[in-house]
């Protein structure tokens, strides 16, 4: 007796090709709707739905597949004799293979806030049959993703149809199915709820193993949302490991976040020891490279544009552990060849690219916290509100967005100073705030910089006046913080003071 294949797909790439071979290998094929309407027109004998169920399809196709004939075939256990004698009373036949992708809820999101539209493209018989396929994986294959017709083929026409494989793509048709409703019902709650709903599903879908965790012990492993990674990380020398793709985002968004500028961040444990935006990506790097150097050791550098040969012969004089770019030239990756340690990724693209994540989560013990994603806004320094009596000048002004939005990207309690597009100091990760303002003047001091004239942000308000007057004490001209602090007053009247700019942002900026 001829095998049966269900096959019922919204999308239908490679559809006809699959249905060909699995006629060849003597299946019949059951579809429905537009799926079975190709395969007819390709020439594939198909038998349609309301044949097996008996029933037409109804209420706008709302119900098709929803029927004991269809679920009968699938579910009934082929193990059991009073299964395979109530199938037969009930003219109920097999169905061993069930070929089901869903209808397009995300697609449909993106392109419309109809919700008419949006409640039509909620499967349901889709997900049903998946589900039941795979309650019977002992017995029936279930096929979700359309890269997996040939594996499928192969098993089927190479004896490797075991009971293992379907159990594999069991696990991968209940992951299907769990992330489209967790879509759904985030969607839902975004909607209707604020976003905060009695659930909240995040879904990654896995790009890669890590070698390990954050230690040696710990399992590892990299998930992605909406394709990011795989569209836009390529692997050029080594091995991403857990603590270099955490070190890496820091990175990549500190040197994204100034557009199309020639910005290289260079950073050590998530956190930047040297940021520059010059004419070229190699004064970049040589002025970024003079904020810390011995941090920089190790370090991991993100460039927002093309590594050319003589960029990489630049970094090449100390050791990097990551360099991450926009591009990489063949010349360039030839630089590095010889060093075994050093680990290249790009991009693909002329610059470097973020994810467009809205939200943001962090696990704590016992669960997560979850939030909306934080962002500087593109204005937010231009409209920042001066309360000081003197006003900054236009590289000042460059000076002080620049180092807002390092501030921004960098764990708190923080404090940046910048001068002349660069970064000259940094105190990050303290509980007080004055430690991080001295602690990043006693750096840059031990480095020989000299941070004269140099604009200063902070992520959150200063709490008192201390850090101005350590600040103007250093010879800072600029300072940029979101205020709101019950001493604000105090503040003003400390950068006038000393002569200084001093603007309000009114927005917090904190990173823990």
């Amino acid at each position: 007796m001829a095998k049966r294949a269900l096959v019922s797909v919204s999308d239908k790439a490679g559809i006809v090709e699959f249905c060909a071979s699995l006629v060849k290998n003597g299946y019949e094929i059951i579809s429905t709707g537009g799926t079975y309407k190709k395969l007819v027109e390709a020439g594939i004998a198909a038998i349609e739905i309301d044949e097996v169920t008996k029933f037409p399809e109804c209420f706008e196709g709302r119900v098709k597949t929803l029927n004991p004939y269809v679920h009968g075939g699938i579910l009934h256990r082929r193990d059991k004799q009073s299964h395979l004698d109530q199938a037969a009373e009930l003219g109920v036949e097999a169905i061993d293979l069930v070929c089901v992708n869903l209808y397009p809820f995300k697609e449909t999101i993106e392109k419309t806030d109809d919700f008419n539209d949006i409640i039509e493209n909620i499967d349901i018989g889709g997900p049903a049959m998946v589900r039941s396929a795979a309650k019977n994986f002992d017995a029936v294959i279930i096929v979700t993703d359309v890269a997996d017709y040939d594996e499928v083929i192969d098993a089927i026409e190479n004896e490797k149809n075991t009971k293992d494989f379907r159990r594999g793509y069991m696990i991968k048709a209940y992951e299907h199915t769990a992330a489209y409703d967790s879509m759904i019902a985030n969607y839902m709650n975004e909607r209707f709820n604020q976003g905060s709903g009695e659930k909240q599903f995040i879904v990654g879908n896995k790009v890669m193993d890590t070698r390990y965790g954050e230690n040696p012990h710990q399992k590892g492993a990299l998930y992605e949302f909406d394709k990011h990674f795989t569209n836009n990380f390529k692997t050029l020398k080594g091995e991403a490991s857990f603590n270099n793709l955490n070190d890496l985002n820091g990175a990549v968004k500190i040197a994204a976040a100034f557009g199309d500028e020639n910005a290289v961040c260079i950073s050590k444990h998530g956190n930047p020891c040297g940021v520059a935006v010059k004419e070229t990506l190699l004064e970049s790097y040589i002025e970024a490279l003079k904020c810390d150097p011995v941090s920089a050791f190790g370090g991991v550098v993100a460039v927002n544009g093309t590594v050319t040969k003589e960029l990489a012969q630049k970094m090449n004089e100390i050791f990097l552990e990551v360099i991450i770019a926009g591009r990489i030239t063949p010349e360039a990756q030839e630089v590095f060849a010889k060093k075994k340690r050093i680990k290249l990724f790009e991009m693909g693209a002329d610059k470097l690219i973020i994810g467009s994540d809205k939200k943001d989560f962090k696990h704590i013990n016992g669960g997560f916290i979850f939030q909306d994603a934080d962002i500087v806004g593109p204005n937010e320094v231009k409209n920042a509100k001066l309360v000081s009596k003197i006003a900054a000048e236009q590289q000042d002004m460059k000076d002080m967005e620049m180092a807002y939005k390092i501030a921004s990207l960098t764990k708190s309690n923080c404090v940046v100073y910048v001068k002349n597009s660069a970064m000259v100091a940094v105190g990050m990760g303290m509980t007080s705030r004055v430690d991080a303002a001295q602690c990043a003047l006693k750096k840059a001091k031990d480095m020989g910089l000299d941070v004269t004239g140099a604009a200063l942000a902070s992520e959150a308000f200063f709490p008192f006046r201390d850090s101005i007057d350590a600040a103007a004490a250093a010879g800072v001209k600029n300072i940029i913080e979101p205020g709101g602090s019950i001493r604000d007053e105090e503040i003003i009247d400390a950068a006038n003071e000393f002569g200084m700019s001093l603007y309000f942002s009114e927005v917090r900026h904190f990173l823990h």
